[in-house]
């Protein structure tokens, strides 16, 4: 007899879901501010968690930016520091009422000055309020290291205003 041994959830073992982590962030109360990476594309959501359920309040994803202007093949991926910032800008654009919220990425690692940061700047530069150390946020220079790079995130703040 080996004794008594403890399930692993799925999402776990798939490597999905840090179940310790999500709780922290659901007792919070406020609403999750959700980013993710694919092999393409960067995604971000604000998502309000009801009872048992996850409610998606907006979706952005750095394809939407070329919507309003932003080049494909001229300055760069849609995955750069500069798409991620901007990415962040129109989320809270889009979200008129949600002003706050606590930052979800899952189980991506912390990387200083990178896109994930680069997002979560975009977020406070737009007037959202969300719990991070300003150390960690990439500089100006980093995100407009181009000067076309600089122009074009200058223009593309005033089509989403």
């Amino acid at each position: 007899m080996q004794g008594i041994q403890r399930t692993i959830r799925k999402r776990r073992l798939e490597g999905r879901t840090d179940y310790k982590a999500r709780l922290y962030l659901l007792k919070s109360g406020k609403p999750r501010v959700i980013f993710r990476k694919t092999n393409r594309y960067l995604l971000a959501q604000i998502v309000v968690s009801e009872i048992a359920q996850d409610k998606v309040l907006v979706n952005v994803t750095t394809k939407d930016l070329i919507k309003y202007g932003w080049p494909e093949k001229l300055s760069g991926s849609l995955k750069s520091l500069p798409a991620a910032y901007l990415m962040g800008y129109l989320l809270v654009k889009k979200s008129k009422n949600i002003k706050e919220g606590v930052l979800d990425i899952g189980l991506l690692t912390h990387v200083p000055k990178s896109r994930i940061y680069a997002f979560v700047k975009g977020l406070k530069d737009a007037g959202f309020d969300i719990p991070c150390n300003d150390d960690v946020l990439p500089t100006e220079d980093l995100i407009n290291k181009k000067k076309e790079t600089a122009k074009l995130i200058n223009q593309l703040k005033e089509k989403i205003i």
